[in-house]
């Protein structure tokens, strides 16, 4: 875009009404390279249609084409998540001297907020001025979905040059003296670089540099230890075949059932630094992840099911995706030896992931 021009606005059209009559709307970006769609619902990333290095665009996202495959119980697709993104365990924390229990969602587990959570909210939506993009509100109230603490959520959609950056921002609306309470929000995107109904992902190249990861245990909850990668098939720091790795016989990739594991960025403190780049070898289609977040999470869809007809009508099955989810550390409330998530009344956290759109 030329210095000075003044970039195209979002368009703005229905998407449908949720069963008591809420209407949805969708916003769609479009910087001439990379054409992005978002949901009111859920602050959802609906669409994403990348050029191959033949020029032609694809959709690179997995969802579905009308609000009614949103409603179905559906794996998180492109969601923002929150009030904490990934597991709690037992859905339990203490904060301050008080013990809160959390719904259990995820077996014995908590996860990425609950039922009922942020991804199954309407947002409160505006087109940014003088940008191409997409701000989204919510308000958050003490006591949504067992947390505690009110806070005001924003989720900002700007789209330049092949670049989708997402910016959050969680303030405590909470008064002097009121309740501190803990913030994890991320986007749980799944993509296929070849087409949102390509299939499997496993010849899609993966990096992530990190020379440490997250040690799971049972039901993925974090053990509080951070291992080296060096010797295992969590060593992504040169591109590795998702396929080479997701059934390889490691104990963390057994336990997972493939990659579903946070990896270390060191220096993300504030600043953004690299967090994953993904490779599709046959359209040439590149991301690129980069977030100011302590942990890159990856997980390559061992979760799921062919349950769900998609866009096209296509059914997603096994490993037909995979996330990049910025963010704190699961379960980090229950551990102090990890970055602290508590935010404070009159506090506002803050954080930036960028999605760069490339071809090589």
């Amino acid at each position: 875009m030329n210095e000075g021009m003044k970039p195209p606005a979002p368009s703005r059209s229905d998407f449908g009404r949720l069963p008591d009559g809420t209407p949805v709307e969708r916003f769609v970006l479009d910087d001439g390279t990379v054409r992005v769609a978002v949901l009111t619902y859920g602050g959802i990333l609906q669409q994403v249609l990348a050029p191959d290095r033949e020029g032609q665009r694809a959709d690179v996202v997995l969802g579905f084409d009308d609000l009614a495959g949103y409603l179905t119980g559906q794996p998180c697709h492109g969601a923002t998540i929150g009030r904490f993104a990934n597991r709690i365990a037992r859905g339990v924390f203490p904060l301050n001297g008080t013990t809160y229990q959390l719904d259990l969602n995820f077996g014995e587990h908590h996860i990425h907020g609950g039922a009922g959570a942020y991804r199954e909210r309407v947002w409160e939506a505006e087109a940014l001025a003088g940008e191409l993009g997409v701000r989204l509100r919510l308000t958050s109230p003490d006591g949504d979905c067992g947390y505690p603490g009110a806070l005001d959520v924003t989720v900002g959609y700007r789209l330049a040059d092949g670049v989708l950056q997402v910016d959050y921002t969680a303030t405590s609306t909470e008064p002097a003296g009121g309740l501190d309470t803990v913030v994890n929000l991320t986007n749980h995107t799944y993509f296929n670089l070849a087409g949102h109904d390509a299939g499997p992902v496993g010849d899609h190249r993966v990096e992530v540099p990190a020379g440490r990861y997250v040690v799971a245990g049972p039901g993925l909850i974090p053990t509080g230890e951070f291992a080296p990668v060096d010797g295992t098939p969590l060593d992504l720091r040169v591109p590795r075949r998702f396929a080479e790795g997701w059934d390889a016989p490691h104990d963390q990739i057994v336990t997972a059932g493939g990659y579903d594991h946070s990896w270390v960025l060191d220096g993300a403190a504030g600043s953004p630094v690299p967090a994953a780049r993904v490779v599709e070898p046959t359209s040439g289609r590149v991301l690129e992840v980069a977030t100011d977040q302590p942990a890159s999470h990856v997980y390559s869809g061992n979760m799921m099911e062919p349950l769900f007809a998609g866009k096209g009508g296509h059914v997603y099955g096994r490993r037909e995706g995979f996330c990049v989810e910025t963010q704190h550390f699961a379960d980090s409330p229950n551990r102090p030896e990890f970055p602290s998530t508590v935010l404070a009344p009159g506090e506002t956290f803050r954080t930036t992931t960028s999605f760069r759109f490339t071809t090589g």
